[in-house]
């Protein structure tokens, strides 16, 4: 299992929420998706912080980012993106 950790800023955070409840789907239906967390935060709340749990970064890569999927959360997301996200995988250390 991989996490990916996204750190989104953007530019109207209202809006940026409503968008990704409309997208989550995307995300949560694809195969190899464990869980999806979206927080938001309290001394920037401008900032968003994206938790996705992966079967693996390729199920990550091969499942969503080389599709219409990733296409269809990008566009409804991006527009409120400040910059681009910075995005990291991570795994557990025992």
């Amino acid at each position: 299992m991989v996490l990916e950790v996204a750190i989104i800023d953007v530019t109207d955070a209202d809006g940026f929420e409503a968008a990704y409840r409309g997208a989550r789907d995307q995300l949560t239906s694809t195969d190899g998706c464990r869980s999806v967390r979206m927080t938001r935060g309290v001394e920037t709340p401008k900032r968003f912080v994206l938790m996705v749990e992966w079967d693996s970064v390729e199920a990550h890569e091969r499942n969503f980012r080389e599709t219409e999927r990733f296409k269809a959360w990008r566009s409804a997301i991006g527009p409120y993106f400040a910059e681009a996200p910075r995005v990291e995988h991570f795994t557990d250390v025992d």
